[in-house]
């Protein structure tokens, strides 16, 4: 400031990108994430049981986009999975609402490097029961699936965006 009470232009702009920058910091001016984040996931949508299986293996595949807007590689240290039946057409051995928990279940990549985005490769293991082919009326069971991905920046879950359908004869 002069003798005049009047603040010279050099001093002017250090007051303003002062206030700029304090303005920034309450704000957070970066546009990327500082946190680790999941952002999306999918499962295969739907399995054909065959006629005469009865608790049949077959893996469900289900990918989950993550992000790392931190600073550190953020350690996968394990994925759960969870599938809740939300509707069901004809016989069906369980009641909708039932769950069954997968439990821990096969992932890649076991890491995702500072501020990068990936897709997480998941297989969940299920099983199926149906009757002989022409024995009885087709039936289905739509499951939504929950993932759980447990890692170095902490616990995530996130529904997958589509139901898994599995087809009876």
């Amino acid at each position: 400031m002069n003798r005049r009470g009047e603040y010279d232009s050099a001093a002017m702009r250090h007051l303003i990108a002062l206030v700029a920058t304090g303005a920034c910091l309450l704000t957070a001016c970066s546009s990327a994430s500082s946190t680790f984040a999941l952002t999306a996931a999918a499962v295969d949508p739907t399995y054909f049981c065959p006629g005469g299986a009865n608790n049949a293996p077959y893996e469900i595949h289900a990918t989950v986009g993550a992000h790392n807007g931190t600073s550190r590689t953020v350690a996968i240290h394990a994925v759960t999975a969870q599938m809740t039946l939300t509707s069901v057409k004809g016989d069906w051995l369980e009641k909708t609402g039932s769950s069954y928990d997968a439990g821990t279940v096969q992932f890649s990549p076991a890491s995702v490097s500072p501020g990068a985005t990936t897709t997480l490769k998941v297989t969940i293991p299920s099983a199926c029961t149906s009757d002989k082919y022409g024995s009885s009326g087709s039936s289905y069971g739509d499951y939504q699936v929950t993932i759980h991905v447990a890692t170095s920046a902490g616990v995530f879950t996130i529904g997958a965006e589509n139901q898994h359908e599995i087809i009876a004869a």
